[in-house]
């Protein structure tokens, strides 16, 4: 047991790499933000073009999403990083990871906020136009607000999973959380700074799940 715990649990070792582990912890957290900001925005734009009703650009929409949502992340990083530079274009692994997941992320906002609005009684469009909103502003202000708190769960579980997908960025040399954590590794050959790399991935996301619930219990119908 006590090699157990010199192996995963050893102190000295967390301490030692602590510096680079929470540099590590600051990419992360500036990838999810990123991706986020982009995934939401993106998402729900493409949700709101796809109500006007346009059937060539309504296509390449739904291609869209169900294109990147069939993509593996690690696919489209991949893709993204060595392929960008046969045309010309240079980003570095974050922007591409920022760009990648966010893209994911865009399709699947893109899907949940249509549920959303379909699910929705036409009556409650056709009360805002007919209130002199403009189709732009009726589904700002009333029908996008109603069908993002109806898939609301479901929305905040796929912002989870893909902030947890910034993982992924170290394959593309984004010193994030876990390259700090499989660095140490390497150097010390102890799974410890491993160890507190799945307690980083907590402080960061367990607050947000807590935030996530009490936005859904705020929001549900019927209160």
């Amino acid at each position: 047991m006590a090699e157990f715990f010199d192996a995963f649990f050893n102190v000295r070792i967390i301490l030692r790499y602590l510096p680079d582990l929470l540099l590590g912890m600051a990419v992360t957290l500036g990838l999810a933000v990123a991706l986020t900001i982009l995934g939401l925005a993106l998402g729900t734009a493409l949700a709101m073009l796809r109500s006007y009703g346009f059937r060539l650009l309504n296509f390449f929409i739904v291609i869209f999403a169900d294109v990147m949502r069939a993509l593996p992340p690690l696919m489209v990083i991949v893709l993204l990083y060595f392929g960008l530079p046969y045309s010309g274009i240079r980003l570095n692994g974050a922007v591409v990871t920022v760009i990648s997941l966010g893209l994911i992320l865009a399709a699947f906002v893109e899907e949940l906020v249509w549920a959303g609005i379909r699910a929705l009684d036409k009556g409650q469009f056709e009360a805002a136009r007919a209130s002199g909103l403009q189709h732009g502003q009726a589904l700002a202000h009333v029908i996008v607000p109603q069908a993002v708190r109806l898939v609301l769960p479901a929305l905040i579980s796929r912002l989870i999973i893909m902030i947890k997908a910034t993982s992924l960025a170290s394959v593309v040399a984004v010193p994030d959380l876990i390259a700090q954590a499989s660095a140490a590794l390497g150097f010390s050959s102890n799974a410890s700074p491993l160890f507190a790399a799945s307690i980083g991935y907590l402080v960061l996301l367990v607050p947000f799940v807590v935030w996530g619930r009490r936005i859904e219990a705020r929001y549900k119908w019927g209160k």
